[in-house]
Formats: structure tokens, sequence, C-alpha cells
């Protein structure tokens, strides 16, 4: 079971993406915004984050960033979850250091992919 943090400042998101986290056994940290999002990896480790992009205090991808960047955290792959669907988004959260990018609406299957390709076992 892997603990996955899942960052997003929509409470009906954060409650979506929760249980498909569950659903596939693994335990669910969350934060609401970019910097609590930055404190509970610095604290917790979890084994991954998703990230959404579009937040309040620290977006998305400068959260990705901060997290990416500290020798702390850096292990930690992250996965923007955002409904920033143009290129040059993907393009830019990768360069910050995530390791994938979901669209928003979220399709389960998908998620359920990029999951297990970045956790092992």
């Amino acid at each position: 079971m892997a603990r996955i943090l899942i960052v997003d400042d929509s409470p009906s998101q954060l409650l979506g993406i929760k249980r498909i986290v569950e659903k596939l056994g693994h335990e669910p940290l969350t934060a609401e915004d970019g910097a609590a999002g930055v404190e509970v990896a610095r604290r917790e480790k979890p084994d991954l984050i998703l990230m959404d992009v579009v937040m309040p205090n620290l977006n998305g991808f400068q959260a990705t960033r901060t997290i990416s960047k500290d020798a702390d955290t850096a292990h930690i792959p992250i996965v923007l979850v955002t409904t920033k669907d143009q290129e040059t988004d993907k393009v830019w959260g990768l360069r910050q250091g995530a390791r994938a990018y979901v669209t928003k609406p979220i399709k389960e299957e998908e998620l359920v992919a990029t999951l297990k390709s970045l956790l092992p076992g």
C-alpha cells in the first residue's frame, strides 16, 4: 500500500480522487493548496503526489518545482492532475519536475494506469 498525497483546492475533486486512491488500496493524504501540499510532502514523505495546477497561494507548477528541487522530497513522483490541457502546459509541467500529466475530467482508467506505472510493485 502506497501513501498518496492529493493536492487540490476543490473539495469535490479531492473526494473523487481520494475514492479512486482508496479503491486501489492506497492511503490518501490531502492538502487544499500548493503551499500546504509542499508542507505535507516535507512532513509525510508520501510515495506519490497528485497535484492540481490552478490553486490559490502556490499554484501546482510552483509547488511541483519546490518539491522536485528539494533534496528531501525530490525522489517523490508528482503527477499533475489539471484542467489545463494545452501541450504547452504539459511541457511546462514536466519541466517543473512532474513525471506525468493527467487532464480533468479524470478518466479513472487513465489515473489508475498512471499510478501503477509510477508506484513500485
